[in-house]
C-alpha cells in the first residue's frame, strides 16, 4: 500500500529525458530535507534500487559519503546534479518498508532522515566486520580425470597436484589449503596449481564470508515442541491471533498473569504463519524464495534474549538472535542472514525492530510496557510504537504481550478501541499466583535496633526456603552501596552532591581501596575516592541509604551459608556475565538471586518459591506522573517470578515498603491490574495527561545557564505563536527547569507540549521544524512520546 508509493514517480509523464535520479538520505545530521538529496544515477548503476546504500559527493570538497536511496525519479528541478559515486562496498540494501518507517520515524520523532537510516544499519554491517576474502581453488567439473597424465602437457608436478586435489573434497579448496596440497604433491612452492588455472584444468573464484567466533553454544531449553497442554484461554488466544494473520493489519494486546504461557502462545501463532506458507507452496502457489514468511520477536532486555531465544531455537529453524551482547562479526552475520533470507524468525531487544526481513509475517512485542524499549538517544522512538507503525505499512498483525500493560496500551483497548484485548487470566498446569505479604519497615524498625534493610520476617522465609531446597530472588532497583554521604553533624549539614550535576553522589563500596570505594554520579559518572572526613568541619562522613551492595553485606552477615549472585549493571559488564549468572541459578549452583529490575521481568526459573523486594516504595514518589504505573509494574513483575514449579509448592512475596497503605502497592500486591489501571487513567484524565493525551518533551541544555533560559524562552515564542496560529490546540508549559536543572555542567531548562492527539502535536512541531527553530542535536532534545521525565 504505503510502500508502492516509494516507486510512484519512477515514470514521469510528458518527461522525455532517459536520466534517472535518485533522493539520497545522508547518514549524517542534515536536516535539510525529509526526502533527501538530488543525485543523478549513472547508467552503470542502472539497476539502482530504492533502499541502496551507495556513496555520494557531498559539498564542495566532494567528500565521498554514504546515504540511501529513497526515492527514484526521472525529473530534476536542480539544473547542476552531481552524481553518484556507486554502490557501497559490501553491497548493503534495506526491504522498502524499512525506508518508508524511516521517513514515518524521522518525520514523528524529529530526527534527521539519515540518523534514522544509521541507527536502523548496525555500525558492524556497515563496517563489513569479520567479513573476510576467500580464494577457492577446484577441478574444472568438465574436464574428465583420464586427462591427469604427462600426454595431457602436465608436468609431474602438476600430475601429482592434480591426484592429492582427486583425493580431497571436490567442493574447492581455500588459497591456504592449496599451499598444502602443493607441499603433498612436492612442490616447493604453488607455481604448479597457477599453471593449471592458467591452462583451464583448474578454476579459481572468491568467495566474501564473515567469520563470527560463537564460542560454545548456550543449551537449549526446548529441543522440540513441548507436550504442552493448552489452557481454554490459551487456546482462544491462538485462534484469534492466526486468524488475524489472513486479516491484515491488527493490533492485539495479549494481557496475561506472569505464568500464564505467553510465550507458548507467540510460538503456536508463528508456527501457524510458517503452516500456512507450506501448506501454500506445496499446493503450488509459491512466488519466490522471499514468499517465505518470518516473524520478529522482541524483548526488552539482553538478560532476556538468551532465554527467549532459547524457546524459539529450540522449536524452529533459522533463527537469528540481535541484541547488545553480540560481538561485531557476530551482529554482521546474523543481519546477513536476515536479509539474504536464511533466518525466518528474528528474537531480539529493541534495535532488532528494523531486521530486514524480506517478508514479515508477525511482529511480536513481549513485556510491551518495558521503558527500555525507548531509546533515549537521537532518534528517540519507542521500538512498541514502530513495531505498530510497520505492523501497519506491511498490513500485518502485531501483538503485544505483558502482565503489566502500559496504560497507553490498555487505553488504545478499552476507551479507543483501536486494539483488541486477549487475556489469559490464570497460570498453565493449574498453578496459583504467589501470595503477598506487605511489611511495614517503620513498625520493623521500631521493632528491632541498629540497620536492618531485610525484615525479621523475609529473613526467616528466606532461611526457610533455601533449607528446603528452593531458591529466591531479592530486587531493589537501586545500585550501589548508600545514596547519601553526610556530615553527621546536622548543625553542618554538608551532604556530598555531584560537581557536575544537581544530584547526590553514590557510595560504591570496594575494599580493594584503601578508603574503602569510590563515590559516583548516576548521571554524568563523575567519580572519585570515597573521602574520610566532612569537607567543612572535619568530621567522619556517615553513608546512610540503601543499593544493592548493602544487601549483599547483610545478606552475607545474616546468612553466610547462602550462595548467592548479585546482578546489576555494575557486577554485570557483558552479555555474557548475564548469560553465566542466570545459568548459575537455573543449575540451582546458586541460592540467591540479589538484583536490580533486570530480574523483575520475563525471567522464568521453576524452582524459585520466595521473592523478596527490599523496598517497594523506591520509586513511587519520584516527580514523573508514571511513578505509580512503575511501582505498580515492577512489584508485580518481580512477584510473578515465584511458584513457577509446583501447584504444591505455591510461592511467597514479601515486599517490604514505608508506605504499607499506599493504593498503589495494595493493588499490586492483589495481583489487581484492572483495579490499578482503571484507577490511574481517571487521575489521569482529570489533568489530561497521557494516555488521555499526546505528549512531547523539548529539553535545552547549555553550559552558561543565562544563554540556556533565554534560547528556551525563545523557542517557547516561536512554539506558542505556531499554535496561535493553528489554533492553540496543543497545550504548552514551561519553559521551565528540569527536574535535575544540571547534569555534566550542563543547565538544563523544559517546554512541555500536550495535545488532544498525534496529529496535532506533528502539525505544531513540523510546523517549527520547518522554520528552523526545532532542531535535535547536543544541545536541543526532542522527546515525542517521553516515558521519563527527570
Amino acid at each position: 500500500m504505503v510502500v508502492t508509493q516509494l516507486f510512484d514517480t519512477i515514470a514521469m509523464s510528458g518527461s522525455t529525458s532517459s536520466q534517472r535520479y535518485a533522493q539520497v538520505a545522508l547518514e549524517q545530521g542534515i536536516d535539510s530535507s525529509s526526502t533527501g538529496l538530488t543525485y543523478s544515477i549513472p547508467e552503470s548503476l542502472s539497476d539502482i534500487a530504492v533502499g541502496d546504500r551507495v556513496i555520494v559527493p557531498l559539498g564542495r570538497r566532494n567528500e565521498q559519503v554514504s546515504g540511501f536511496v529513497v526515492e527514484l525519479t526521472h525529473h530534476s528541478d536542480i539544473a547542476h546534479v552531481k552524481s553518484i559515486v556507486g554502490r557501497d562496498t559490501h553491497s548493503i540494501s534495506l526491504t522498502p518498508d524499512l525506508v518508508e518507517l524511516a521517513r514515518w520515524i524521522s518525520n514523528y520523532y524529529c530526527c534527521p532522515l539519515g540518523m534514522v537510516f544509521s541507527t536502523m544499519l548496525p555500525a558492524a554491517v556497515k563496517r563489513g566486520t569479520g567479513l573476510i576474502t576467500q580464494l577457492w581453488v577446484r577441478r574444472k567439473p568438465d574436464i574428465p580425470a583420464e586427462i591427469t597424465s604427462k600426454k595431457a602437457g602436465h608436468s609431474k608436478l602438476q600430475i601429482a597436484v592434480l591426484a592429492v586435489l582427486d583425493t580431497m573434497e571436490k567442493e574447492g579448496r581455500t588459497w591456504g589449503e592449496i599451499k598444502r596440497v602443493a607441499d603433498l604433491a612436492g612442490a616447493r612452492s604453488v607455481a604448479p596449481v597457477k599453471q593449471l588455472i592458467a591452462k583451464g584444468y583448474l578454476e579459481s573464484r572468491q568467495t566474501r564470508e564473515i567469520h563470527a567466533d560463537w564460542g560454545e553454544e548456550a543449551p537449549r531449553l526446548e529441543s522440540a515442541r513441548p507436550n504442552h497442554v493448552l489452557t481454554s484461554s490459551q487456546a482462544h488466544a491462538i485462534q484469534k491471533l492466526a486468524a488475524s494473520v489472513h486479516q491484515g493489519f491488527s493490533v492485539h494486546l495479549l494481557h496475561g498473569a506472569t505464568g500464564s504461557g505467553k510465550t507458548e502462545v507467540y510460538l503456536r501463532v508463528i508456527e501457524h504463519l510458517l503452516q500456512e506458507y507450506g501448506k501454500a507452496n506445496s499446493a503450488g502457489r509459491k512466488d519466490s524464495e522471499n514468499s517465505q514468511p518470518g516473524a520478529i520477536v522482541l524483548v526488552p532486555e539482553i538478560a532476556l534474549t538468551p532465554q527467549t531465544a532459547d524457546r524459539f531455537v529450540g522449536r524452529f529453524p533459522d533463527v537469528a538472535v540481535l541484541h547488545s551482547g553480540l560481538s561485531g562479526a557476530q551482529r554482521h552475520e546474523e543481519w546477513r542472514r536476515i536479509r539474504e533470507g536464511r533466518a525466518r524468525i528474528v528474537v531480539g531487544a529493541r534495535s532488532a525492530i528494523f531486521a530486514p526481513l524480506p517478508n514479515l509475517g508477525v511482529i511480536i512485542v513481549d513485556e510491551e510496557h518495558e521503558s527500555s524499549f525507548k531509546q533515549d538517544q537521537l532518534p528517540r522512538y519507542h521500538a512498541r510504537d514502530v513495531a505498530v507503525k510497520r505492523g501497519q505499512l506491511l498490513n500485518i498483525p502485531v501483538v503485544l504481550g505483558s502482565a503489566t500493560p502500559s496504560l497507553e496500551s490498555y487505553y488504545n483497548v478499552t476507551v479507543r478501541g483501536s486494539y483488541h484485548l486477549l487475556e489469559l487470566p490464570d497460570r498453565v498446569a493449574g498453578l496459583k499466583l504467589p501470595a503477598v505479604e506487605i511489611i511495614d519497615m517503620g513498625q520493623e524498625r521500631r521493632k528491632r535496633q541498629g540497620v536492618h534493610l531485610m525484615s525479621l520476617r523475609l529473613e526467616q522465609a528466606l532461611q526457610t526456603t533455601i533449607d528446603e531446597g528452593g531458591q529466591a530472588m531479592l530486587m531493589l532497583n537501586r545500585r550501589g552501596y548508600a545514596n547519601y554521604l553526610a556530615c553527621p553533624d546536622h548543625r553542618c549539614g554538608w551532604m556530598m552532591g555531584c560537581k557536575y550535576c544537581d544530584a547526590m553522589m553514590v557510595y560504591h563500596k570496594d575494599a580493594r581501596l584503601p578508603v574503602g570505594g569510590l563515590v559516583r554520579c548516576h548521571h554524568c559518572e563523575a567519580e572519585q575516592l570515597l573521602p574520610p572526613t566532612c569537607p567543612n568541619c572535619g568530621r567522619r562522613v556517615t553513608t546512610f541509604g540503601l543499593g544493592t551492595q548493602r544487601v549483599e553485606e547483610e545478606l552475607q552477615r545474616k546468612l553466610p551459608s547462602v550462595r548467592f549472585i548479585r546482578m546489576d549493571s555494575d557486577a554485570m559488564r557483558t552479555g555474557k556475565d548475564y548469560q553465566r549468572s542466570l545459568e548459575a541459578f537455573r543449575n540451582q549452583k546458586v541460592d540467591v538471586l540479589l538484583g536490580t529490575q533486570m530480574i523483575a521481568k520475563g525471567l522464568d526459573f521453576p524452582n524459585v518459591r520466595l521473592v523478596g523486594v527490599i523496598s517497594g516504595d523506591t520509586s513511587l514518589h519520584l516527580p514523573d506522573f508514571r511513578a505509580s504505573e512503575r511501582t505498580f509494574q515492577l512489584i508485580a513483575q518481580v512477584a510473578g517470578r515465584a511458584g513457577r514449579g509446583d501447584a504444591a509448592t505455591p510461592g511467597l512475596v514479601i515486599v517490604q515498603t514505608f508506605k504499607p497503605d499506599d493504593a498503589v502497592i495494595g493493588l499490586a500486591s492483589r495481583h489487581d491490574y484492572v483495579g490499578f489501571a482503571k484507577r490511574e487513567i481517571a487521575l489521569r484524565k482529570e489533568v489530561n495527561l497521557p494516555p488521555c493525551s499526546r505528549m512531547a518533551r523539548i529539553v535545552v541544555r547549555n553550559t552558561n545557564q543565562v544563554t540556556c533560559h533565554a534560547e528556551v524562552k525563545k523557542l517557547a515564542d516561536q512554539l506558542a505563536a505556531a499554535n496561535q496560529a493553528q489554533g492553540n490546540h496543543v497545550r504548552i508549559r514551561g519553559p521551565m527547569p528540569c527536574p535535575i536543572a544540571r547534569i555534566a555542567d550542563h543547565f538544563r531548562q523544559q517546554i512541555e507540549l500536550f495535545a488532544p492527539d498525534a496529529a496535532t502535536m506533528q502539525r505544531l512541531l513540523t510546523a517549527v521544524r520547518n522554520a528552523k527553530a526545532l532542531r535535535s542535536d547536543n544541545k536541543m532534545a526532542v522527546d515525542v512520546d517521553p516515558v521519563s521525565l527527570l
